[in-house]
């Protein structure tokens, strides 16, 4: 179990850093300021996204990798995959 844990922090990590390397080559690019801590944080949060949805859909590591770059896009997609649709009942006429 501590294994399939570490394994998605590690993906969620790698799929954090990935995005975040992207956001560097960008700002580099553009040239520029960098804001290390800013990039810092995005890369804990992805590994935090990356445990919690490997947990949540059986420890899938292409799911935690996935999640770790998606980053807060991937929650806002799981959240709207089960939100329940309101449902209307109309009363008849008898």
């Amino acid at each position: 179990m501590a294994l399939e844990f570490l394994l998605a922090a590690l993906l969620g990590g790698i799929g954090g850093l990935t995005r975040g390397g992207v956001g560097l080559l960008k700002a580099l690019s553009l040239r520029r300021r960098i804001l290390w801590s800013y990039w810092v944080i995005t890369v804990v949060i992805a590994v935090i996204i990356g445990v919690f949805s490997g947990i949540i859909f059986n420890f899938d590591p292409r799911l935690s990798l996935l999640a770790g770059y998606a980053g807060t896009d991937i929650l806002e997609g799981i959240y709207k995959s089960f939100k329940v649709q309101k449902v209307y009942v109309v009363a008849g006429k008898k």
